[in-house]
């Protein structure tokens, strides 16, 4: 029981630690800075990369074309190889739902060397900066299968680079404004990089108990505030959702420069804060993820794809994780039922201290997504999970099934 009350000890310390001295990771207010309209709107290209999301795509391409947005935009989806149709039904929505321009693309399976979604972002930016538009940027060939335009005023005029890009994910739904506020923000503040974390959907009983914990271990990884920070060295951006100024894609080689990355949008805001750009990154009021997990398997892949590669491959920092995870969130609750169950109030308040802080962090999270507050104690449980999945993408790693997506299997840069 000694042990146990030192372990308890030492989460409570971790615990008053995170909570006042860890950028208040804990915090759901960090939401788009204050922004004005700019005096000249610029031009947006939105890229939005698929691969089989004809189940997503009429939730989430529709809010795309309707952007109510002054300046010139247009929408290049990239159909990454898709078997369910997904090109065909964008072209198709686009003709029902009219709004934005929109191009498709095709550009067949990936290099060497390159993830699926930074193969399709190559080849959707090199279409939006292309030699016929801009003079510079990639050839992107004949990639273009259909240039579908229903309103050619809402679109870039042409021979001109658009001065922003929006990458987007196909299960992103954006409502009307969300391109307007991004880009004023992004005006406003001078920011080279604004992304914002999608809210997930939260609807099915193991998204109600995985999916606002998946948000706060990434807030607890890369604390929002202090990503904000003009001089900060932490970088990080929610893929679903990044608005980038194409002269700060072209300095950091966007995507060429994190071709091989499997977590791609912390390597994307990793290489504009290289080159000198400034990122912000913070929560999503009006842009949704609408891809349904319904069962715990889905979620499990979706963890278990790309926690390994989340620590780099590296056996020492998976079993410091593991002994993290064990320490933080397991040691609190076991401490607290140990010392009640044999009398020994010390380590039960200890234990029961360290709980009490973690549920009290996770309670804005909880708010943020709409949940009630008793799914708060239950935080241990949901890390005890995501230990599982972090130790089943080691094993899937090692056994040539790791960052595994859409039939695709990725190998770490090293091996590639």
């Amino acid at each position: 029981m000694g042990y146990l009350l030192v372990a308890a000890c030492a989460s409570l310390a971790v615990w008053l630690w995170l909570t006042l001295g860890h950028g208040m990771f804990w915090r759901t207010d960090t939401r788009l800075p204050p922004r004005h309209a700019p005096a000249h709107w610029p031009s947006v290209a939105i890229v939005v990369p698929a691969r089989d999301e004809a189940e997503v795509l009429p939730h989430s391409l529709p809010s795309l074309l309707a952007q109510d947005y002054p300046g010139g935009a247009e929408v290049v989806l990239v159909d990454d190889g898709s078997t369910d149709g997904t090109g065909t039904l964008a072209r198709q929505l686009a003709g029902e739902h009219g709004g934005l321009p929109l191009t498709v693309l095709s550009p067949g399976e990936p290099g060497a060397g390159w993830t699926g979604k930074l193969w399709a972002l190559r080849h959707g930016i090199a279409h939006a900066t292309s030699d016929a538009r801009s003079g510079i940027g990639p050839d992107a060939r004949s990639d273009a299968r259909s240039g579908i335009r229903p309103d050619a005023r809402s679109g870039i005029r042409p021979g001109a680079r658009p001065d922003y890009l929006l990458l987007t994910d196909a299960d992103i739904a954006h409502e009307p404004d969300s391109l307007r506020e991004l880009v004023a923000a992004a005006t406003s503040a001078d920011l080279d990089l604004v992304s914002q974390m999608a809210r997930l959907r939260a609807v099915s009983v193991w998204e109600r108990l995985i999916v606002p914990a998946f948000v706060y271990f990434f807030a607890q990884l890369y604390p929002f505030r202090r990503i904000n920070r003009p001089a900060s060295r932490t970088a990080a951006a929610a893929g679903g959702c990044v608005l980038l100024r194409t002269e700060a894609a072209v300095r950091a080689g966007i995507p060429e420069s994190i071709r091989q990355a499997v977590i791609d949008d912390v390597s994307l805001a990793r290489a504009v804060q290289r080159t000198g750009g400034r990122i912000w990154l913070g929560l999503a009021e009006r842009v949704d993820s609408v891809r349904p997990y319904t069962s715990l398997a889905d979620l499990w892949r979706m963890v278990s794809r790309s926690a390994y590669a989340q620590l780099r491959h590296q056996p020492l920092l998976l079993a410091g994780t593991v002994a993290g995870l064990v320490l933080v969130y397991l040691v609190p609750p076991a401490a607290l039922l140990a010392g009640l169950a044999a009398g020994r109030p010390a380590v039960a308040w200890t234990g029961g201290l360290a709980w009490l802080l973690m549920s009290g962090t996770y309670l804005p999270m909880l708010r943020h997504y709409r949940q009630p507050a008793v799914l708060a104690p239950l935080l241990p449980v949901t890390a005890l999970l995501y230990l599982l999945m972090t130790v089943d993408s080691a094993v899937q790693h090692y056994r040539g099934r790791g960052a595994a997506w859409k039939g695709r299997t990725y190998a770490r840069p090293d091996e590639a």
